[in-house]
């Protein structure tokens, strides 16, 4: 078993997901954990985490772990933090923060580094960093004036990812971790469906058990996982909010006619109503959230012996709300974890420590249709936090018609399965354009399309200009209201994949 202490970083559960894909026992603890709880340990990975080593009160783990002969792997703040203990320098270079793909030069591809290349890509995201090693400590690998690698006996320190999608050879690294810095054994599948049927039954017991679902994969794949192990008992439950894209509320009606206790509630004018005037992002979400919640607990009172909610929460969603450590750094809310605080029903959520790869595998094994599968994310706001800033009717119209717009062009084009998400924005400004012979004062478009396997870091993806241009075409002559249209191409971090 490997633990990883948890110092609230966004990857930290994204480390627990590499091992389970290697089919290695993993277990999260705290940071402060006490060392006799890592008796068990094979070995010990620290994480990363928002705060600086240097800062006043920063998080540390129990000293005895240093000393305790087991193997340690420090990952970004983990690798600092060695540093630190080890007495080498920490510090932040003026200018020199790294966000996204970086190339570093491995010294010694040895340890952890065994079989990599001379040049490897990685990911980074910090802004401190071990400048001087500690004494004994040996230089890997190195990128500018930071150090990338070090090691001391069984003691690793990585300034880099290997957890995320972007650094290539990131499983080669945590492999040798496991199985030759840790001498780890290989284990089961990490999760089976009927077993987690099987929980669920016997958790909900002879109550009922009410749920949000919102036509996408986690809810979709969710409810249906729920449907043969309640049957009954599982009362499935649509708001729609009004800010649903073009056609979906329909598609959604259609796709849970086979359950029983499906209903459908139209709240659009409702959400509309509590979102005028908010332009804030956070302050959106929780009134889109609360709002969701009033319509939602509406609807659930005609439901008797109620005891449980369902939801499709998955990892990524607890992550970016900061649910899983009490040093997170909390990036946005989402509705689905605004809970109030007079909610008696229990929590029911399957798929809480999946990720969306692994619920979309999940959803194959479940027999659920490959477009349902594959579809992008949506975020339960739905379209209201596309449109960036106050939402009016008339930027939700634009908004609907942009997206549909985009996503139909991409599947035509065959790109829409290559890719994680796709979707258009609206801009909170407008610009000076030319229709015809006039002057026009309108609003921008964005396109966002990107690449992520976890949702935790993302790359955008390099759609062709020509595919582009007929997308901007058809924009500007087919939606009234907009006169430019532009392309993002930031990365993941210090981007997030949607603006609010």
């Amino acid at each position: 078993m490997i633990f990883i202490l948890d110092f609230g970083g966004q990857y930290t559960h994204l480390i627990g997901r590499r091992f389970r894909d290697l089919k290695v026992g993993v277990q999260i603890v705290p940071h402060d954990v006490k060392p006799e709880k890592l008796s068990s340990a094979k070995g010990i990975v620290l994480s990363g985490g928002p705060t600086s080593v240097n800062a006043p009160n920063s998080p540390f783990p129990g000293m005895k772990i240093f000393s305790s002969g087991k193997p340690i792997l420090g990952l970004c703040y983990g690798h600092q933090l060695i540093g630190k203990h080890f007495g080498g320098k920490v510090e932040r270079i003026e200018g020199a923060k790294e966000y996204g793909e970086k190339t570093v030069t491995v010294l010694k591809r040895e340890g952890v580094l065994e079989g990599l290349e001379e040049k490897e890509k990685v990911w980074y995201s910090h802004g401190d960093s071990v400048v001087t090693a500690p004494e004994g400590f040996e230089v890997l690998a190195k990128s500018g004036e930071s150090i990338a690698a070090m090691a001391k006996g069984n003691i690793y320190g990585l300034q880099f990812h290997p957890e995320v999608h972007h650094t290539p050879h990131g499983k080669r690294v945590l492999e040798n971790f496991a199985f030759e810095i840790c001498e780890e054994k290989k284990q089961k599948d990490p999760f089976d469906a009927e077993l987690m049927r099987e929980e669920a039954k016997l958790k909900v017991g002879s109550k009922n058990a009410v749920m949000g679902v919102s036509g996408g994969v986690d809810s979709t794949v969710a409810a249906f996982l729920l449907k043969d192990a309640l049957g009954e008992k599982l009362f499935p439950i649509f708001v729609d909010t009004g800010f649903m894209r073009k056609g979906e509320t329909e598609e959604i009606k259609q796709r849970f006619k086979g359950f029983r206790n499906f209903r459908a509630v139209d709240a659009s004018k409702r959400f509309l109503d509590v979102v005028a005037g908010i332009d804030e992002p956070e302050l959106k979400r929780k009134r889109i959230g609360h709002m969701f919640i009033e319509v939602f607990e509406d609807a659930a009172k005609e439901v008797p012996n109620v005891g449980f909610l369902a939801q499709g929460t998955i990892f990524s969603d607890r992550v970016e709300s900061a649910a899983t450590s009490s040093v997170s750094s909390k990036i946005k809310s989402h509705h689905n974890l605004t809970l109030p605080e007079k909610m008696k029903w229990a929590l029911l959520e399957p798929l809480a420590e999946l990720y969306k790869d692994e619920v979309r595998a999940l959803g194959k094994k479940l027999g659920l249709p490959s477009e349902l599968i594959n579809r992008h994310p949506f975020p339960g706001p739905g379209l209201a936090i596309n449109i960036i800033g106050e939402v009016t009717p008339d930027k939700l119209r634009i908004v609907r018609e942009a997206d549909y717009i985009f996503i139909e062009e991409l599947k035509k084009a065959k790109w829409y399965g290559k890719m994680f998400e796709a979707f258009a924005a609206v801009l909170p400004c407008r610009t000076v354009g030319v229709k015809g012979d006039e002057r026009s004062y309108e609003f921008p478009v964005v396109l966002r399309a990107v690449e992520s396997k976890d949702v935790m870091t993302a790359d955008w993806v390099r759609l062709p200009h020509d595919l582009l241009q007929k997308v901007a075409s058809r924009i500007l002559g087919e939606v009234p209201g907009v006169n430019r249209v532009f392309y993002d191409i930031s990365q993941k971090p210090p981007a997030t994949i949607r603006y609010e």
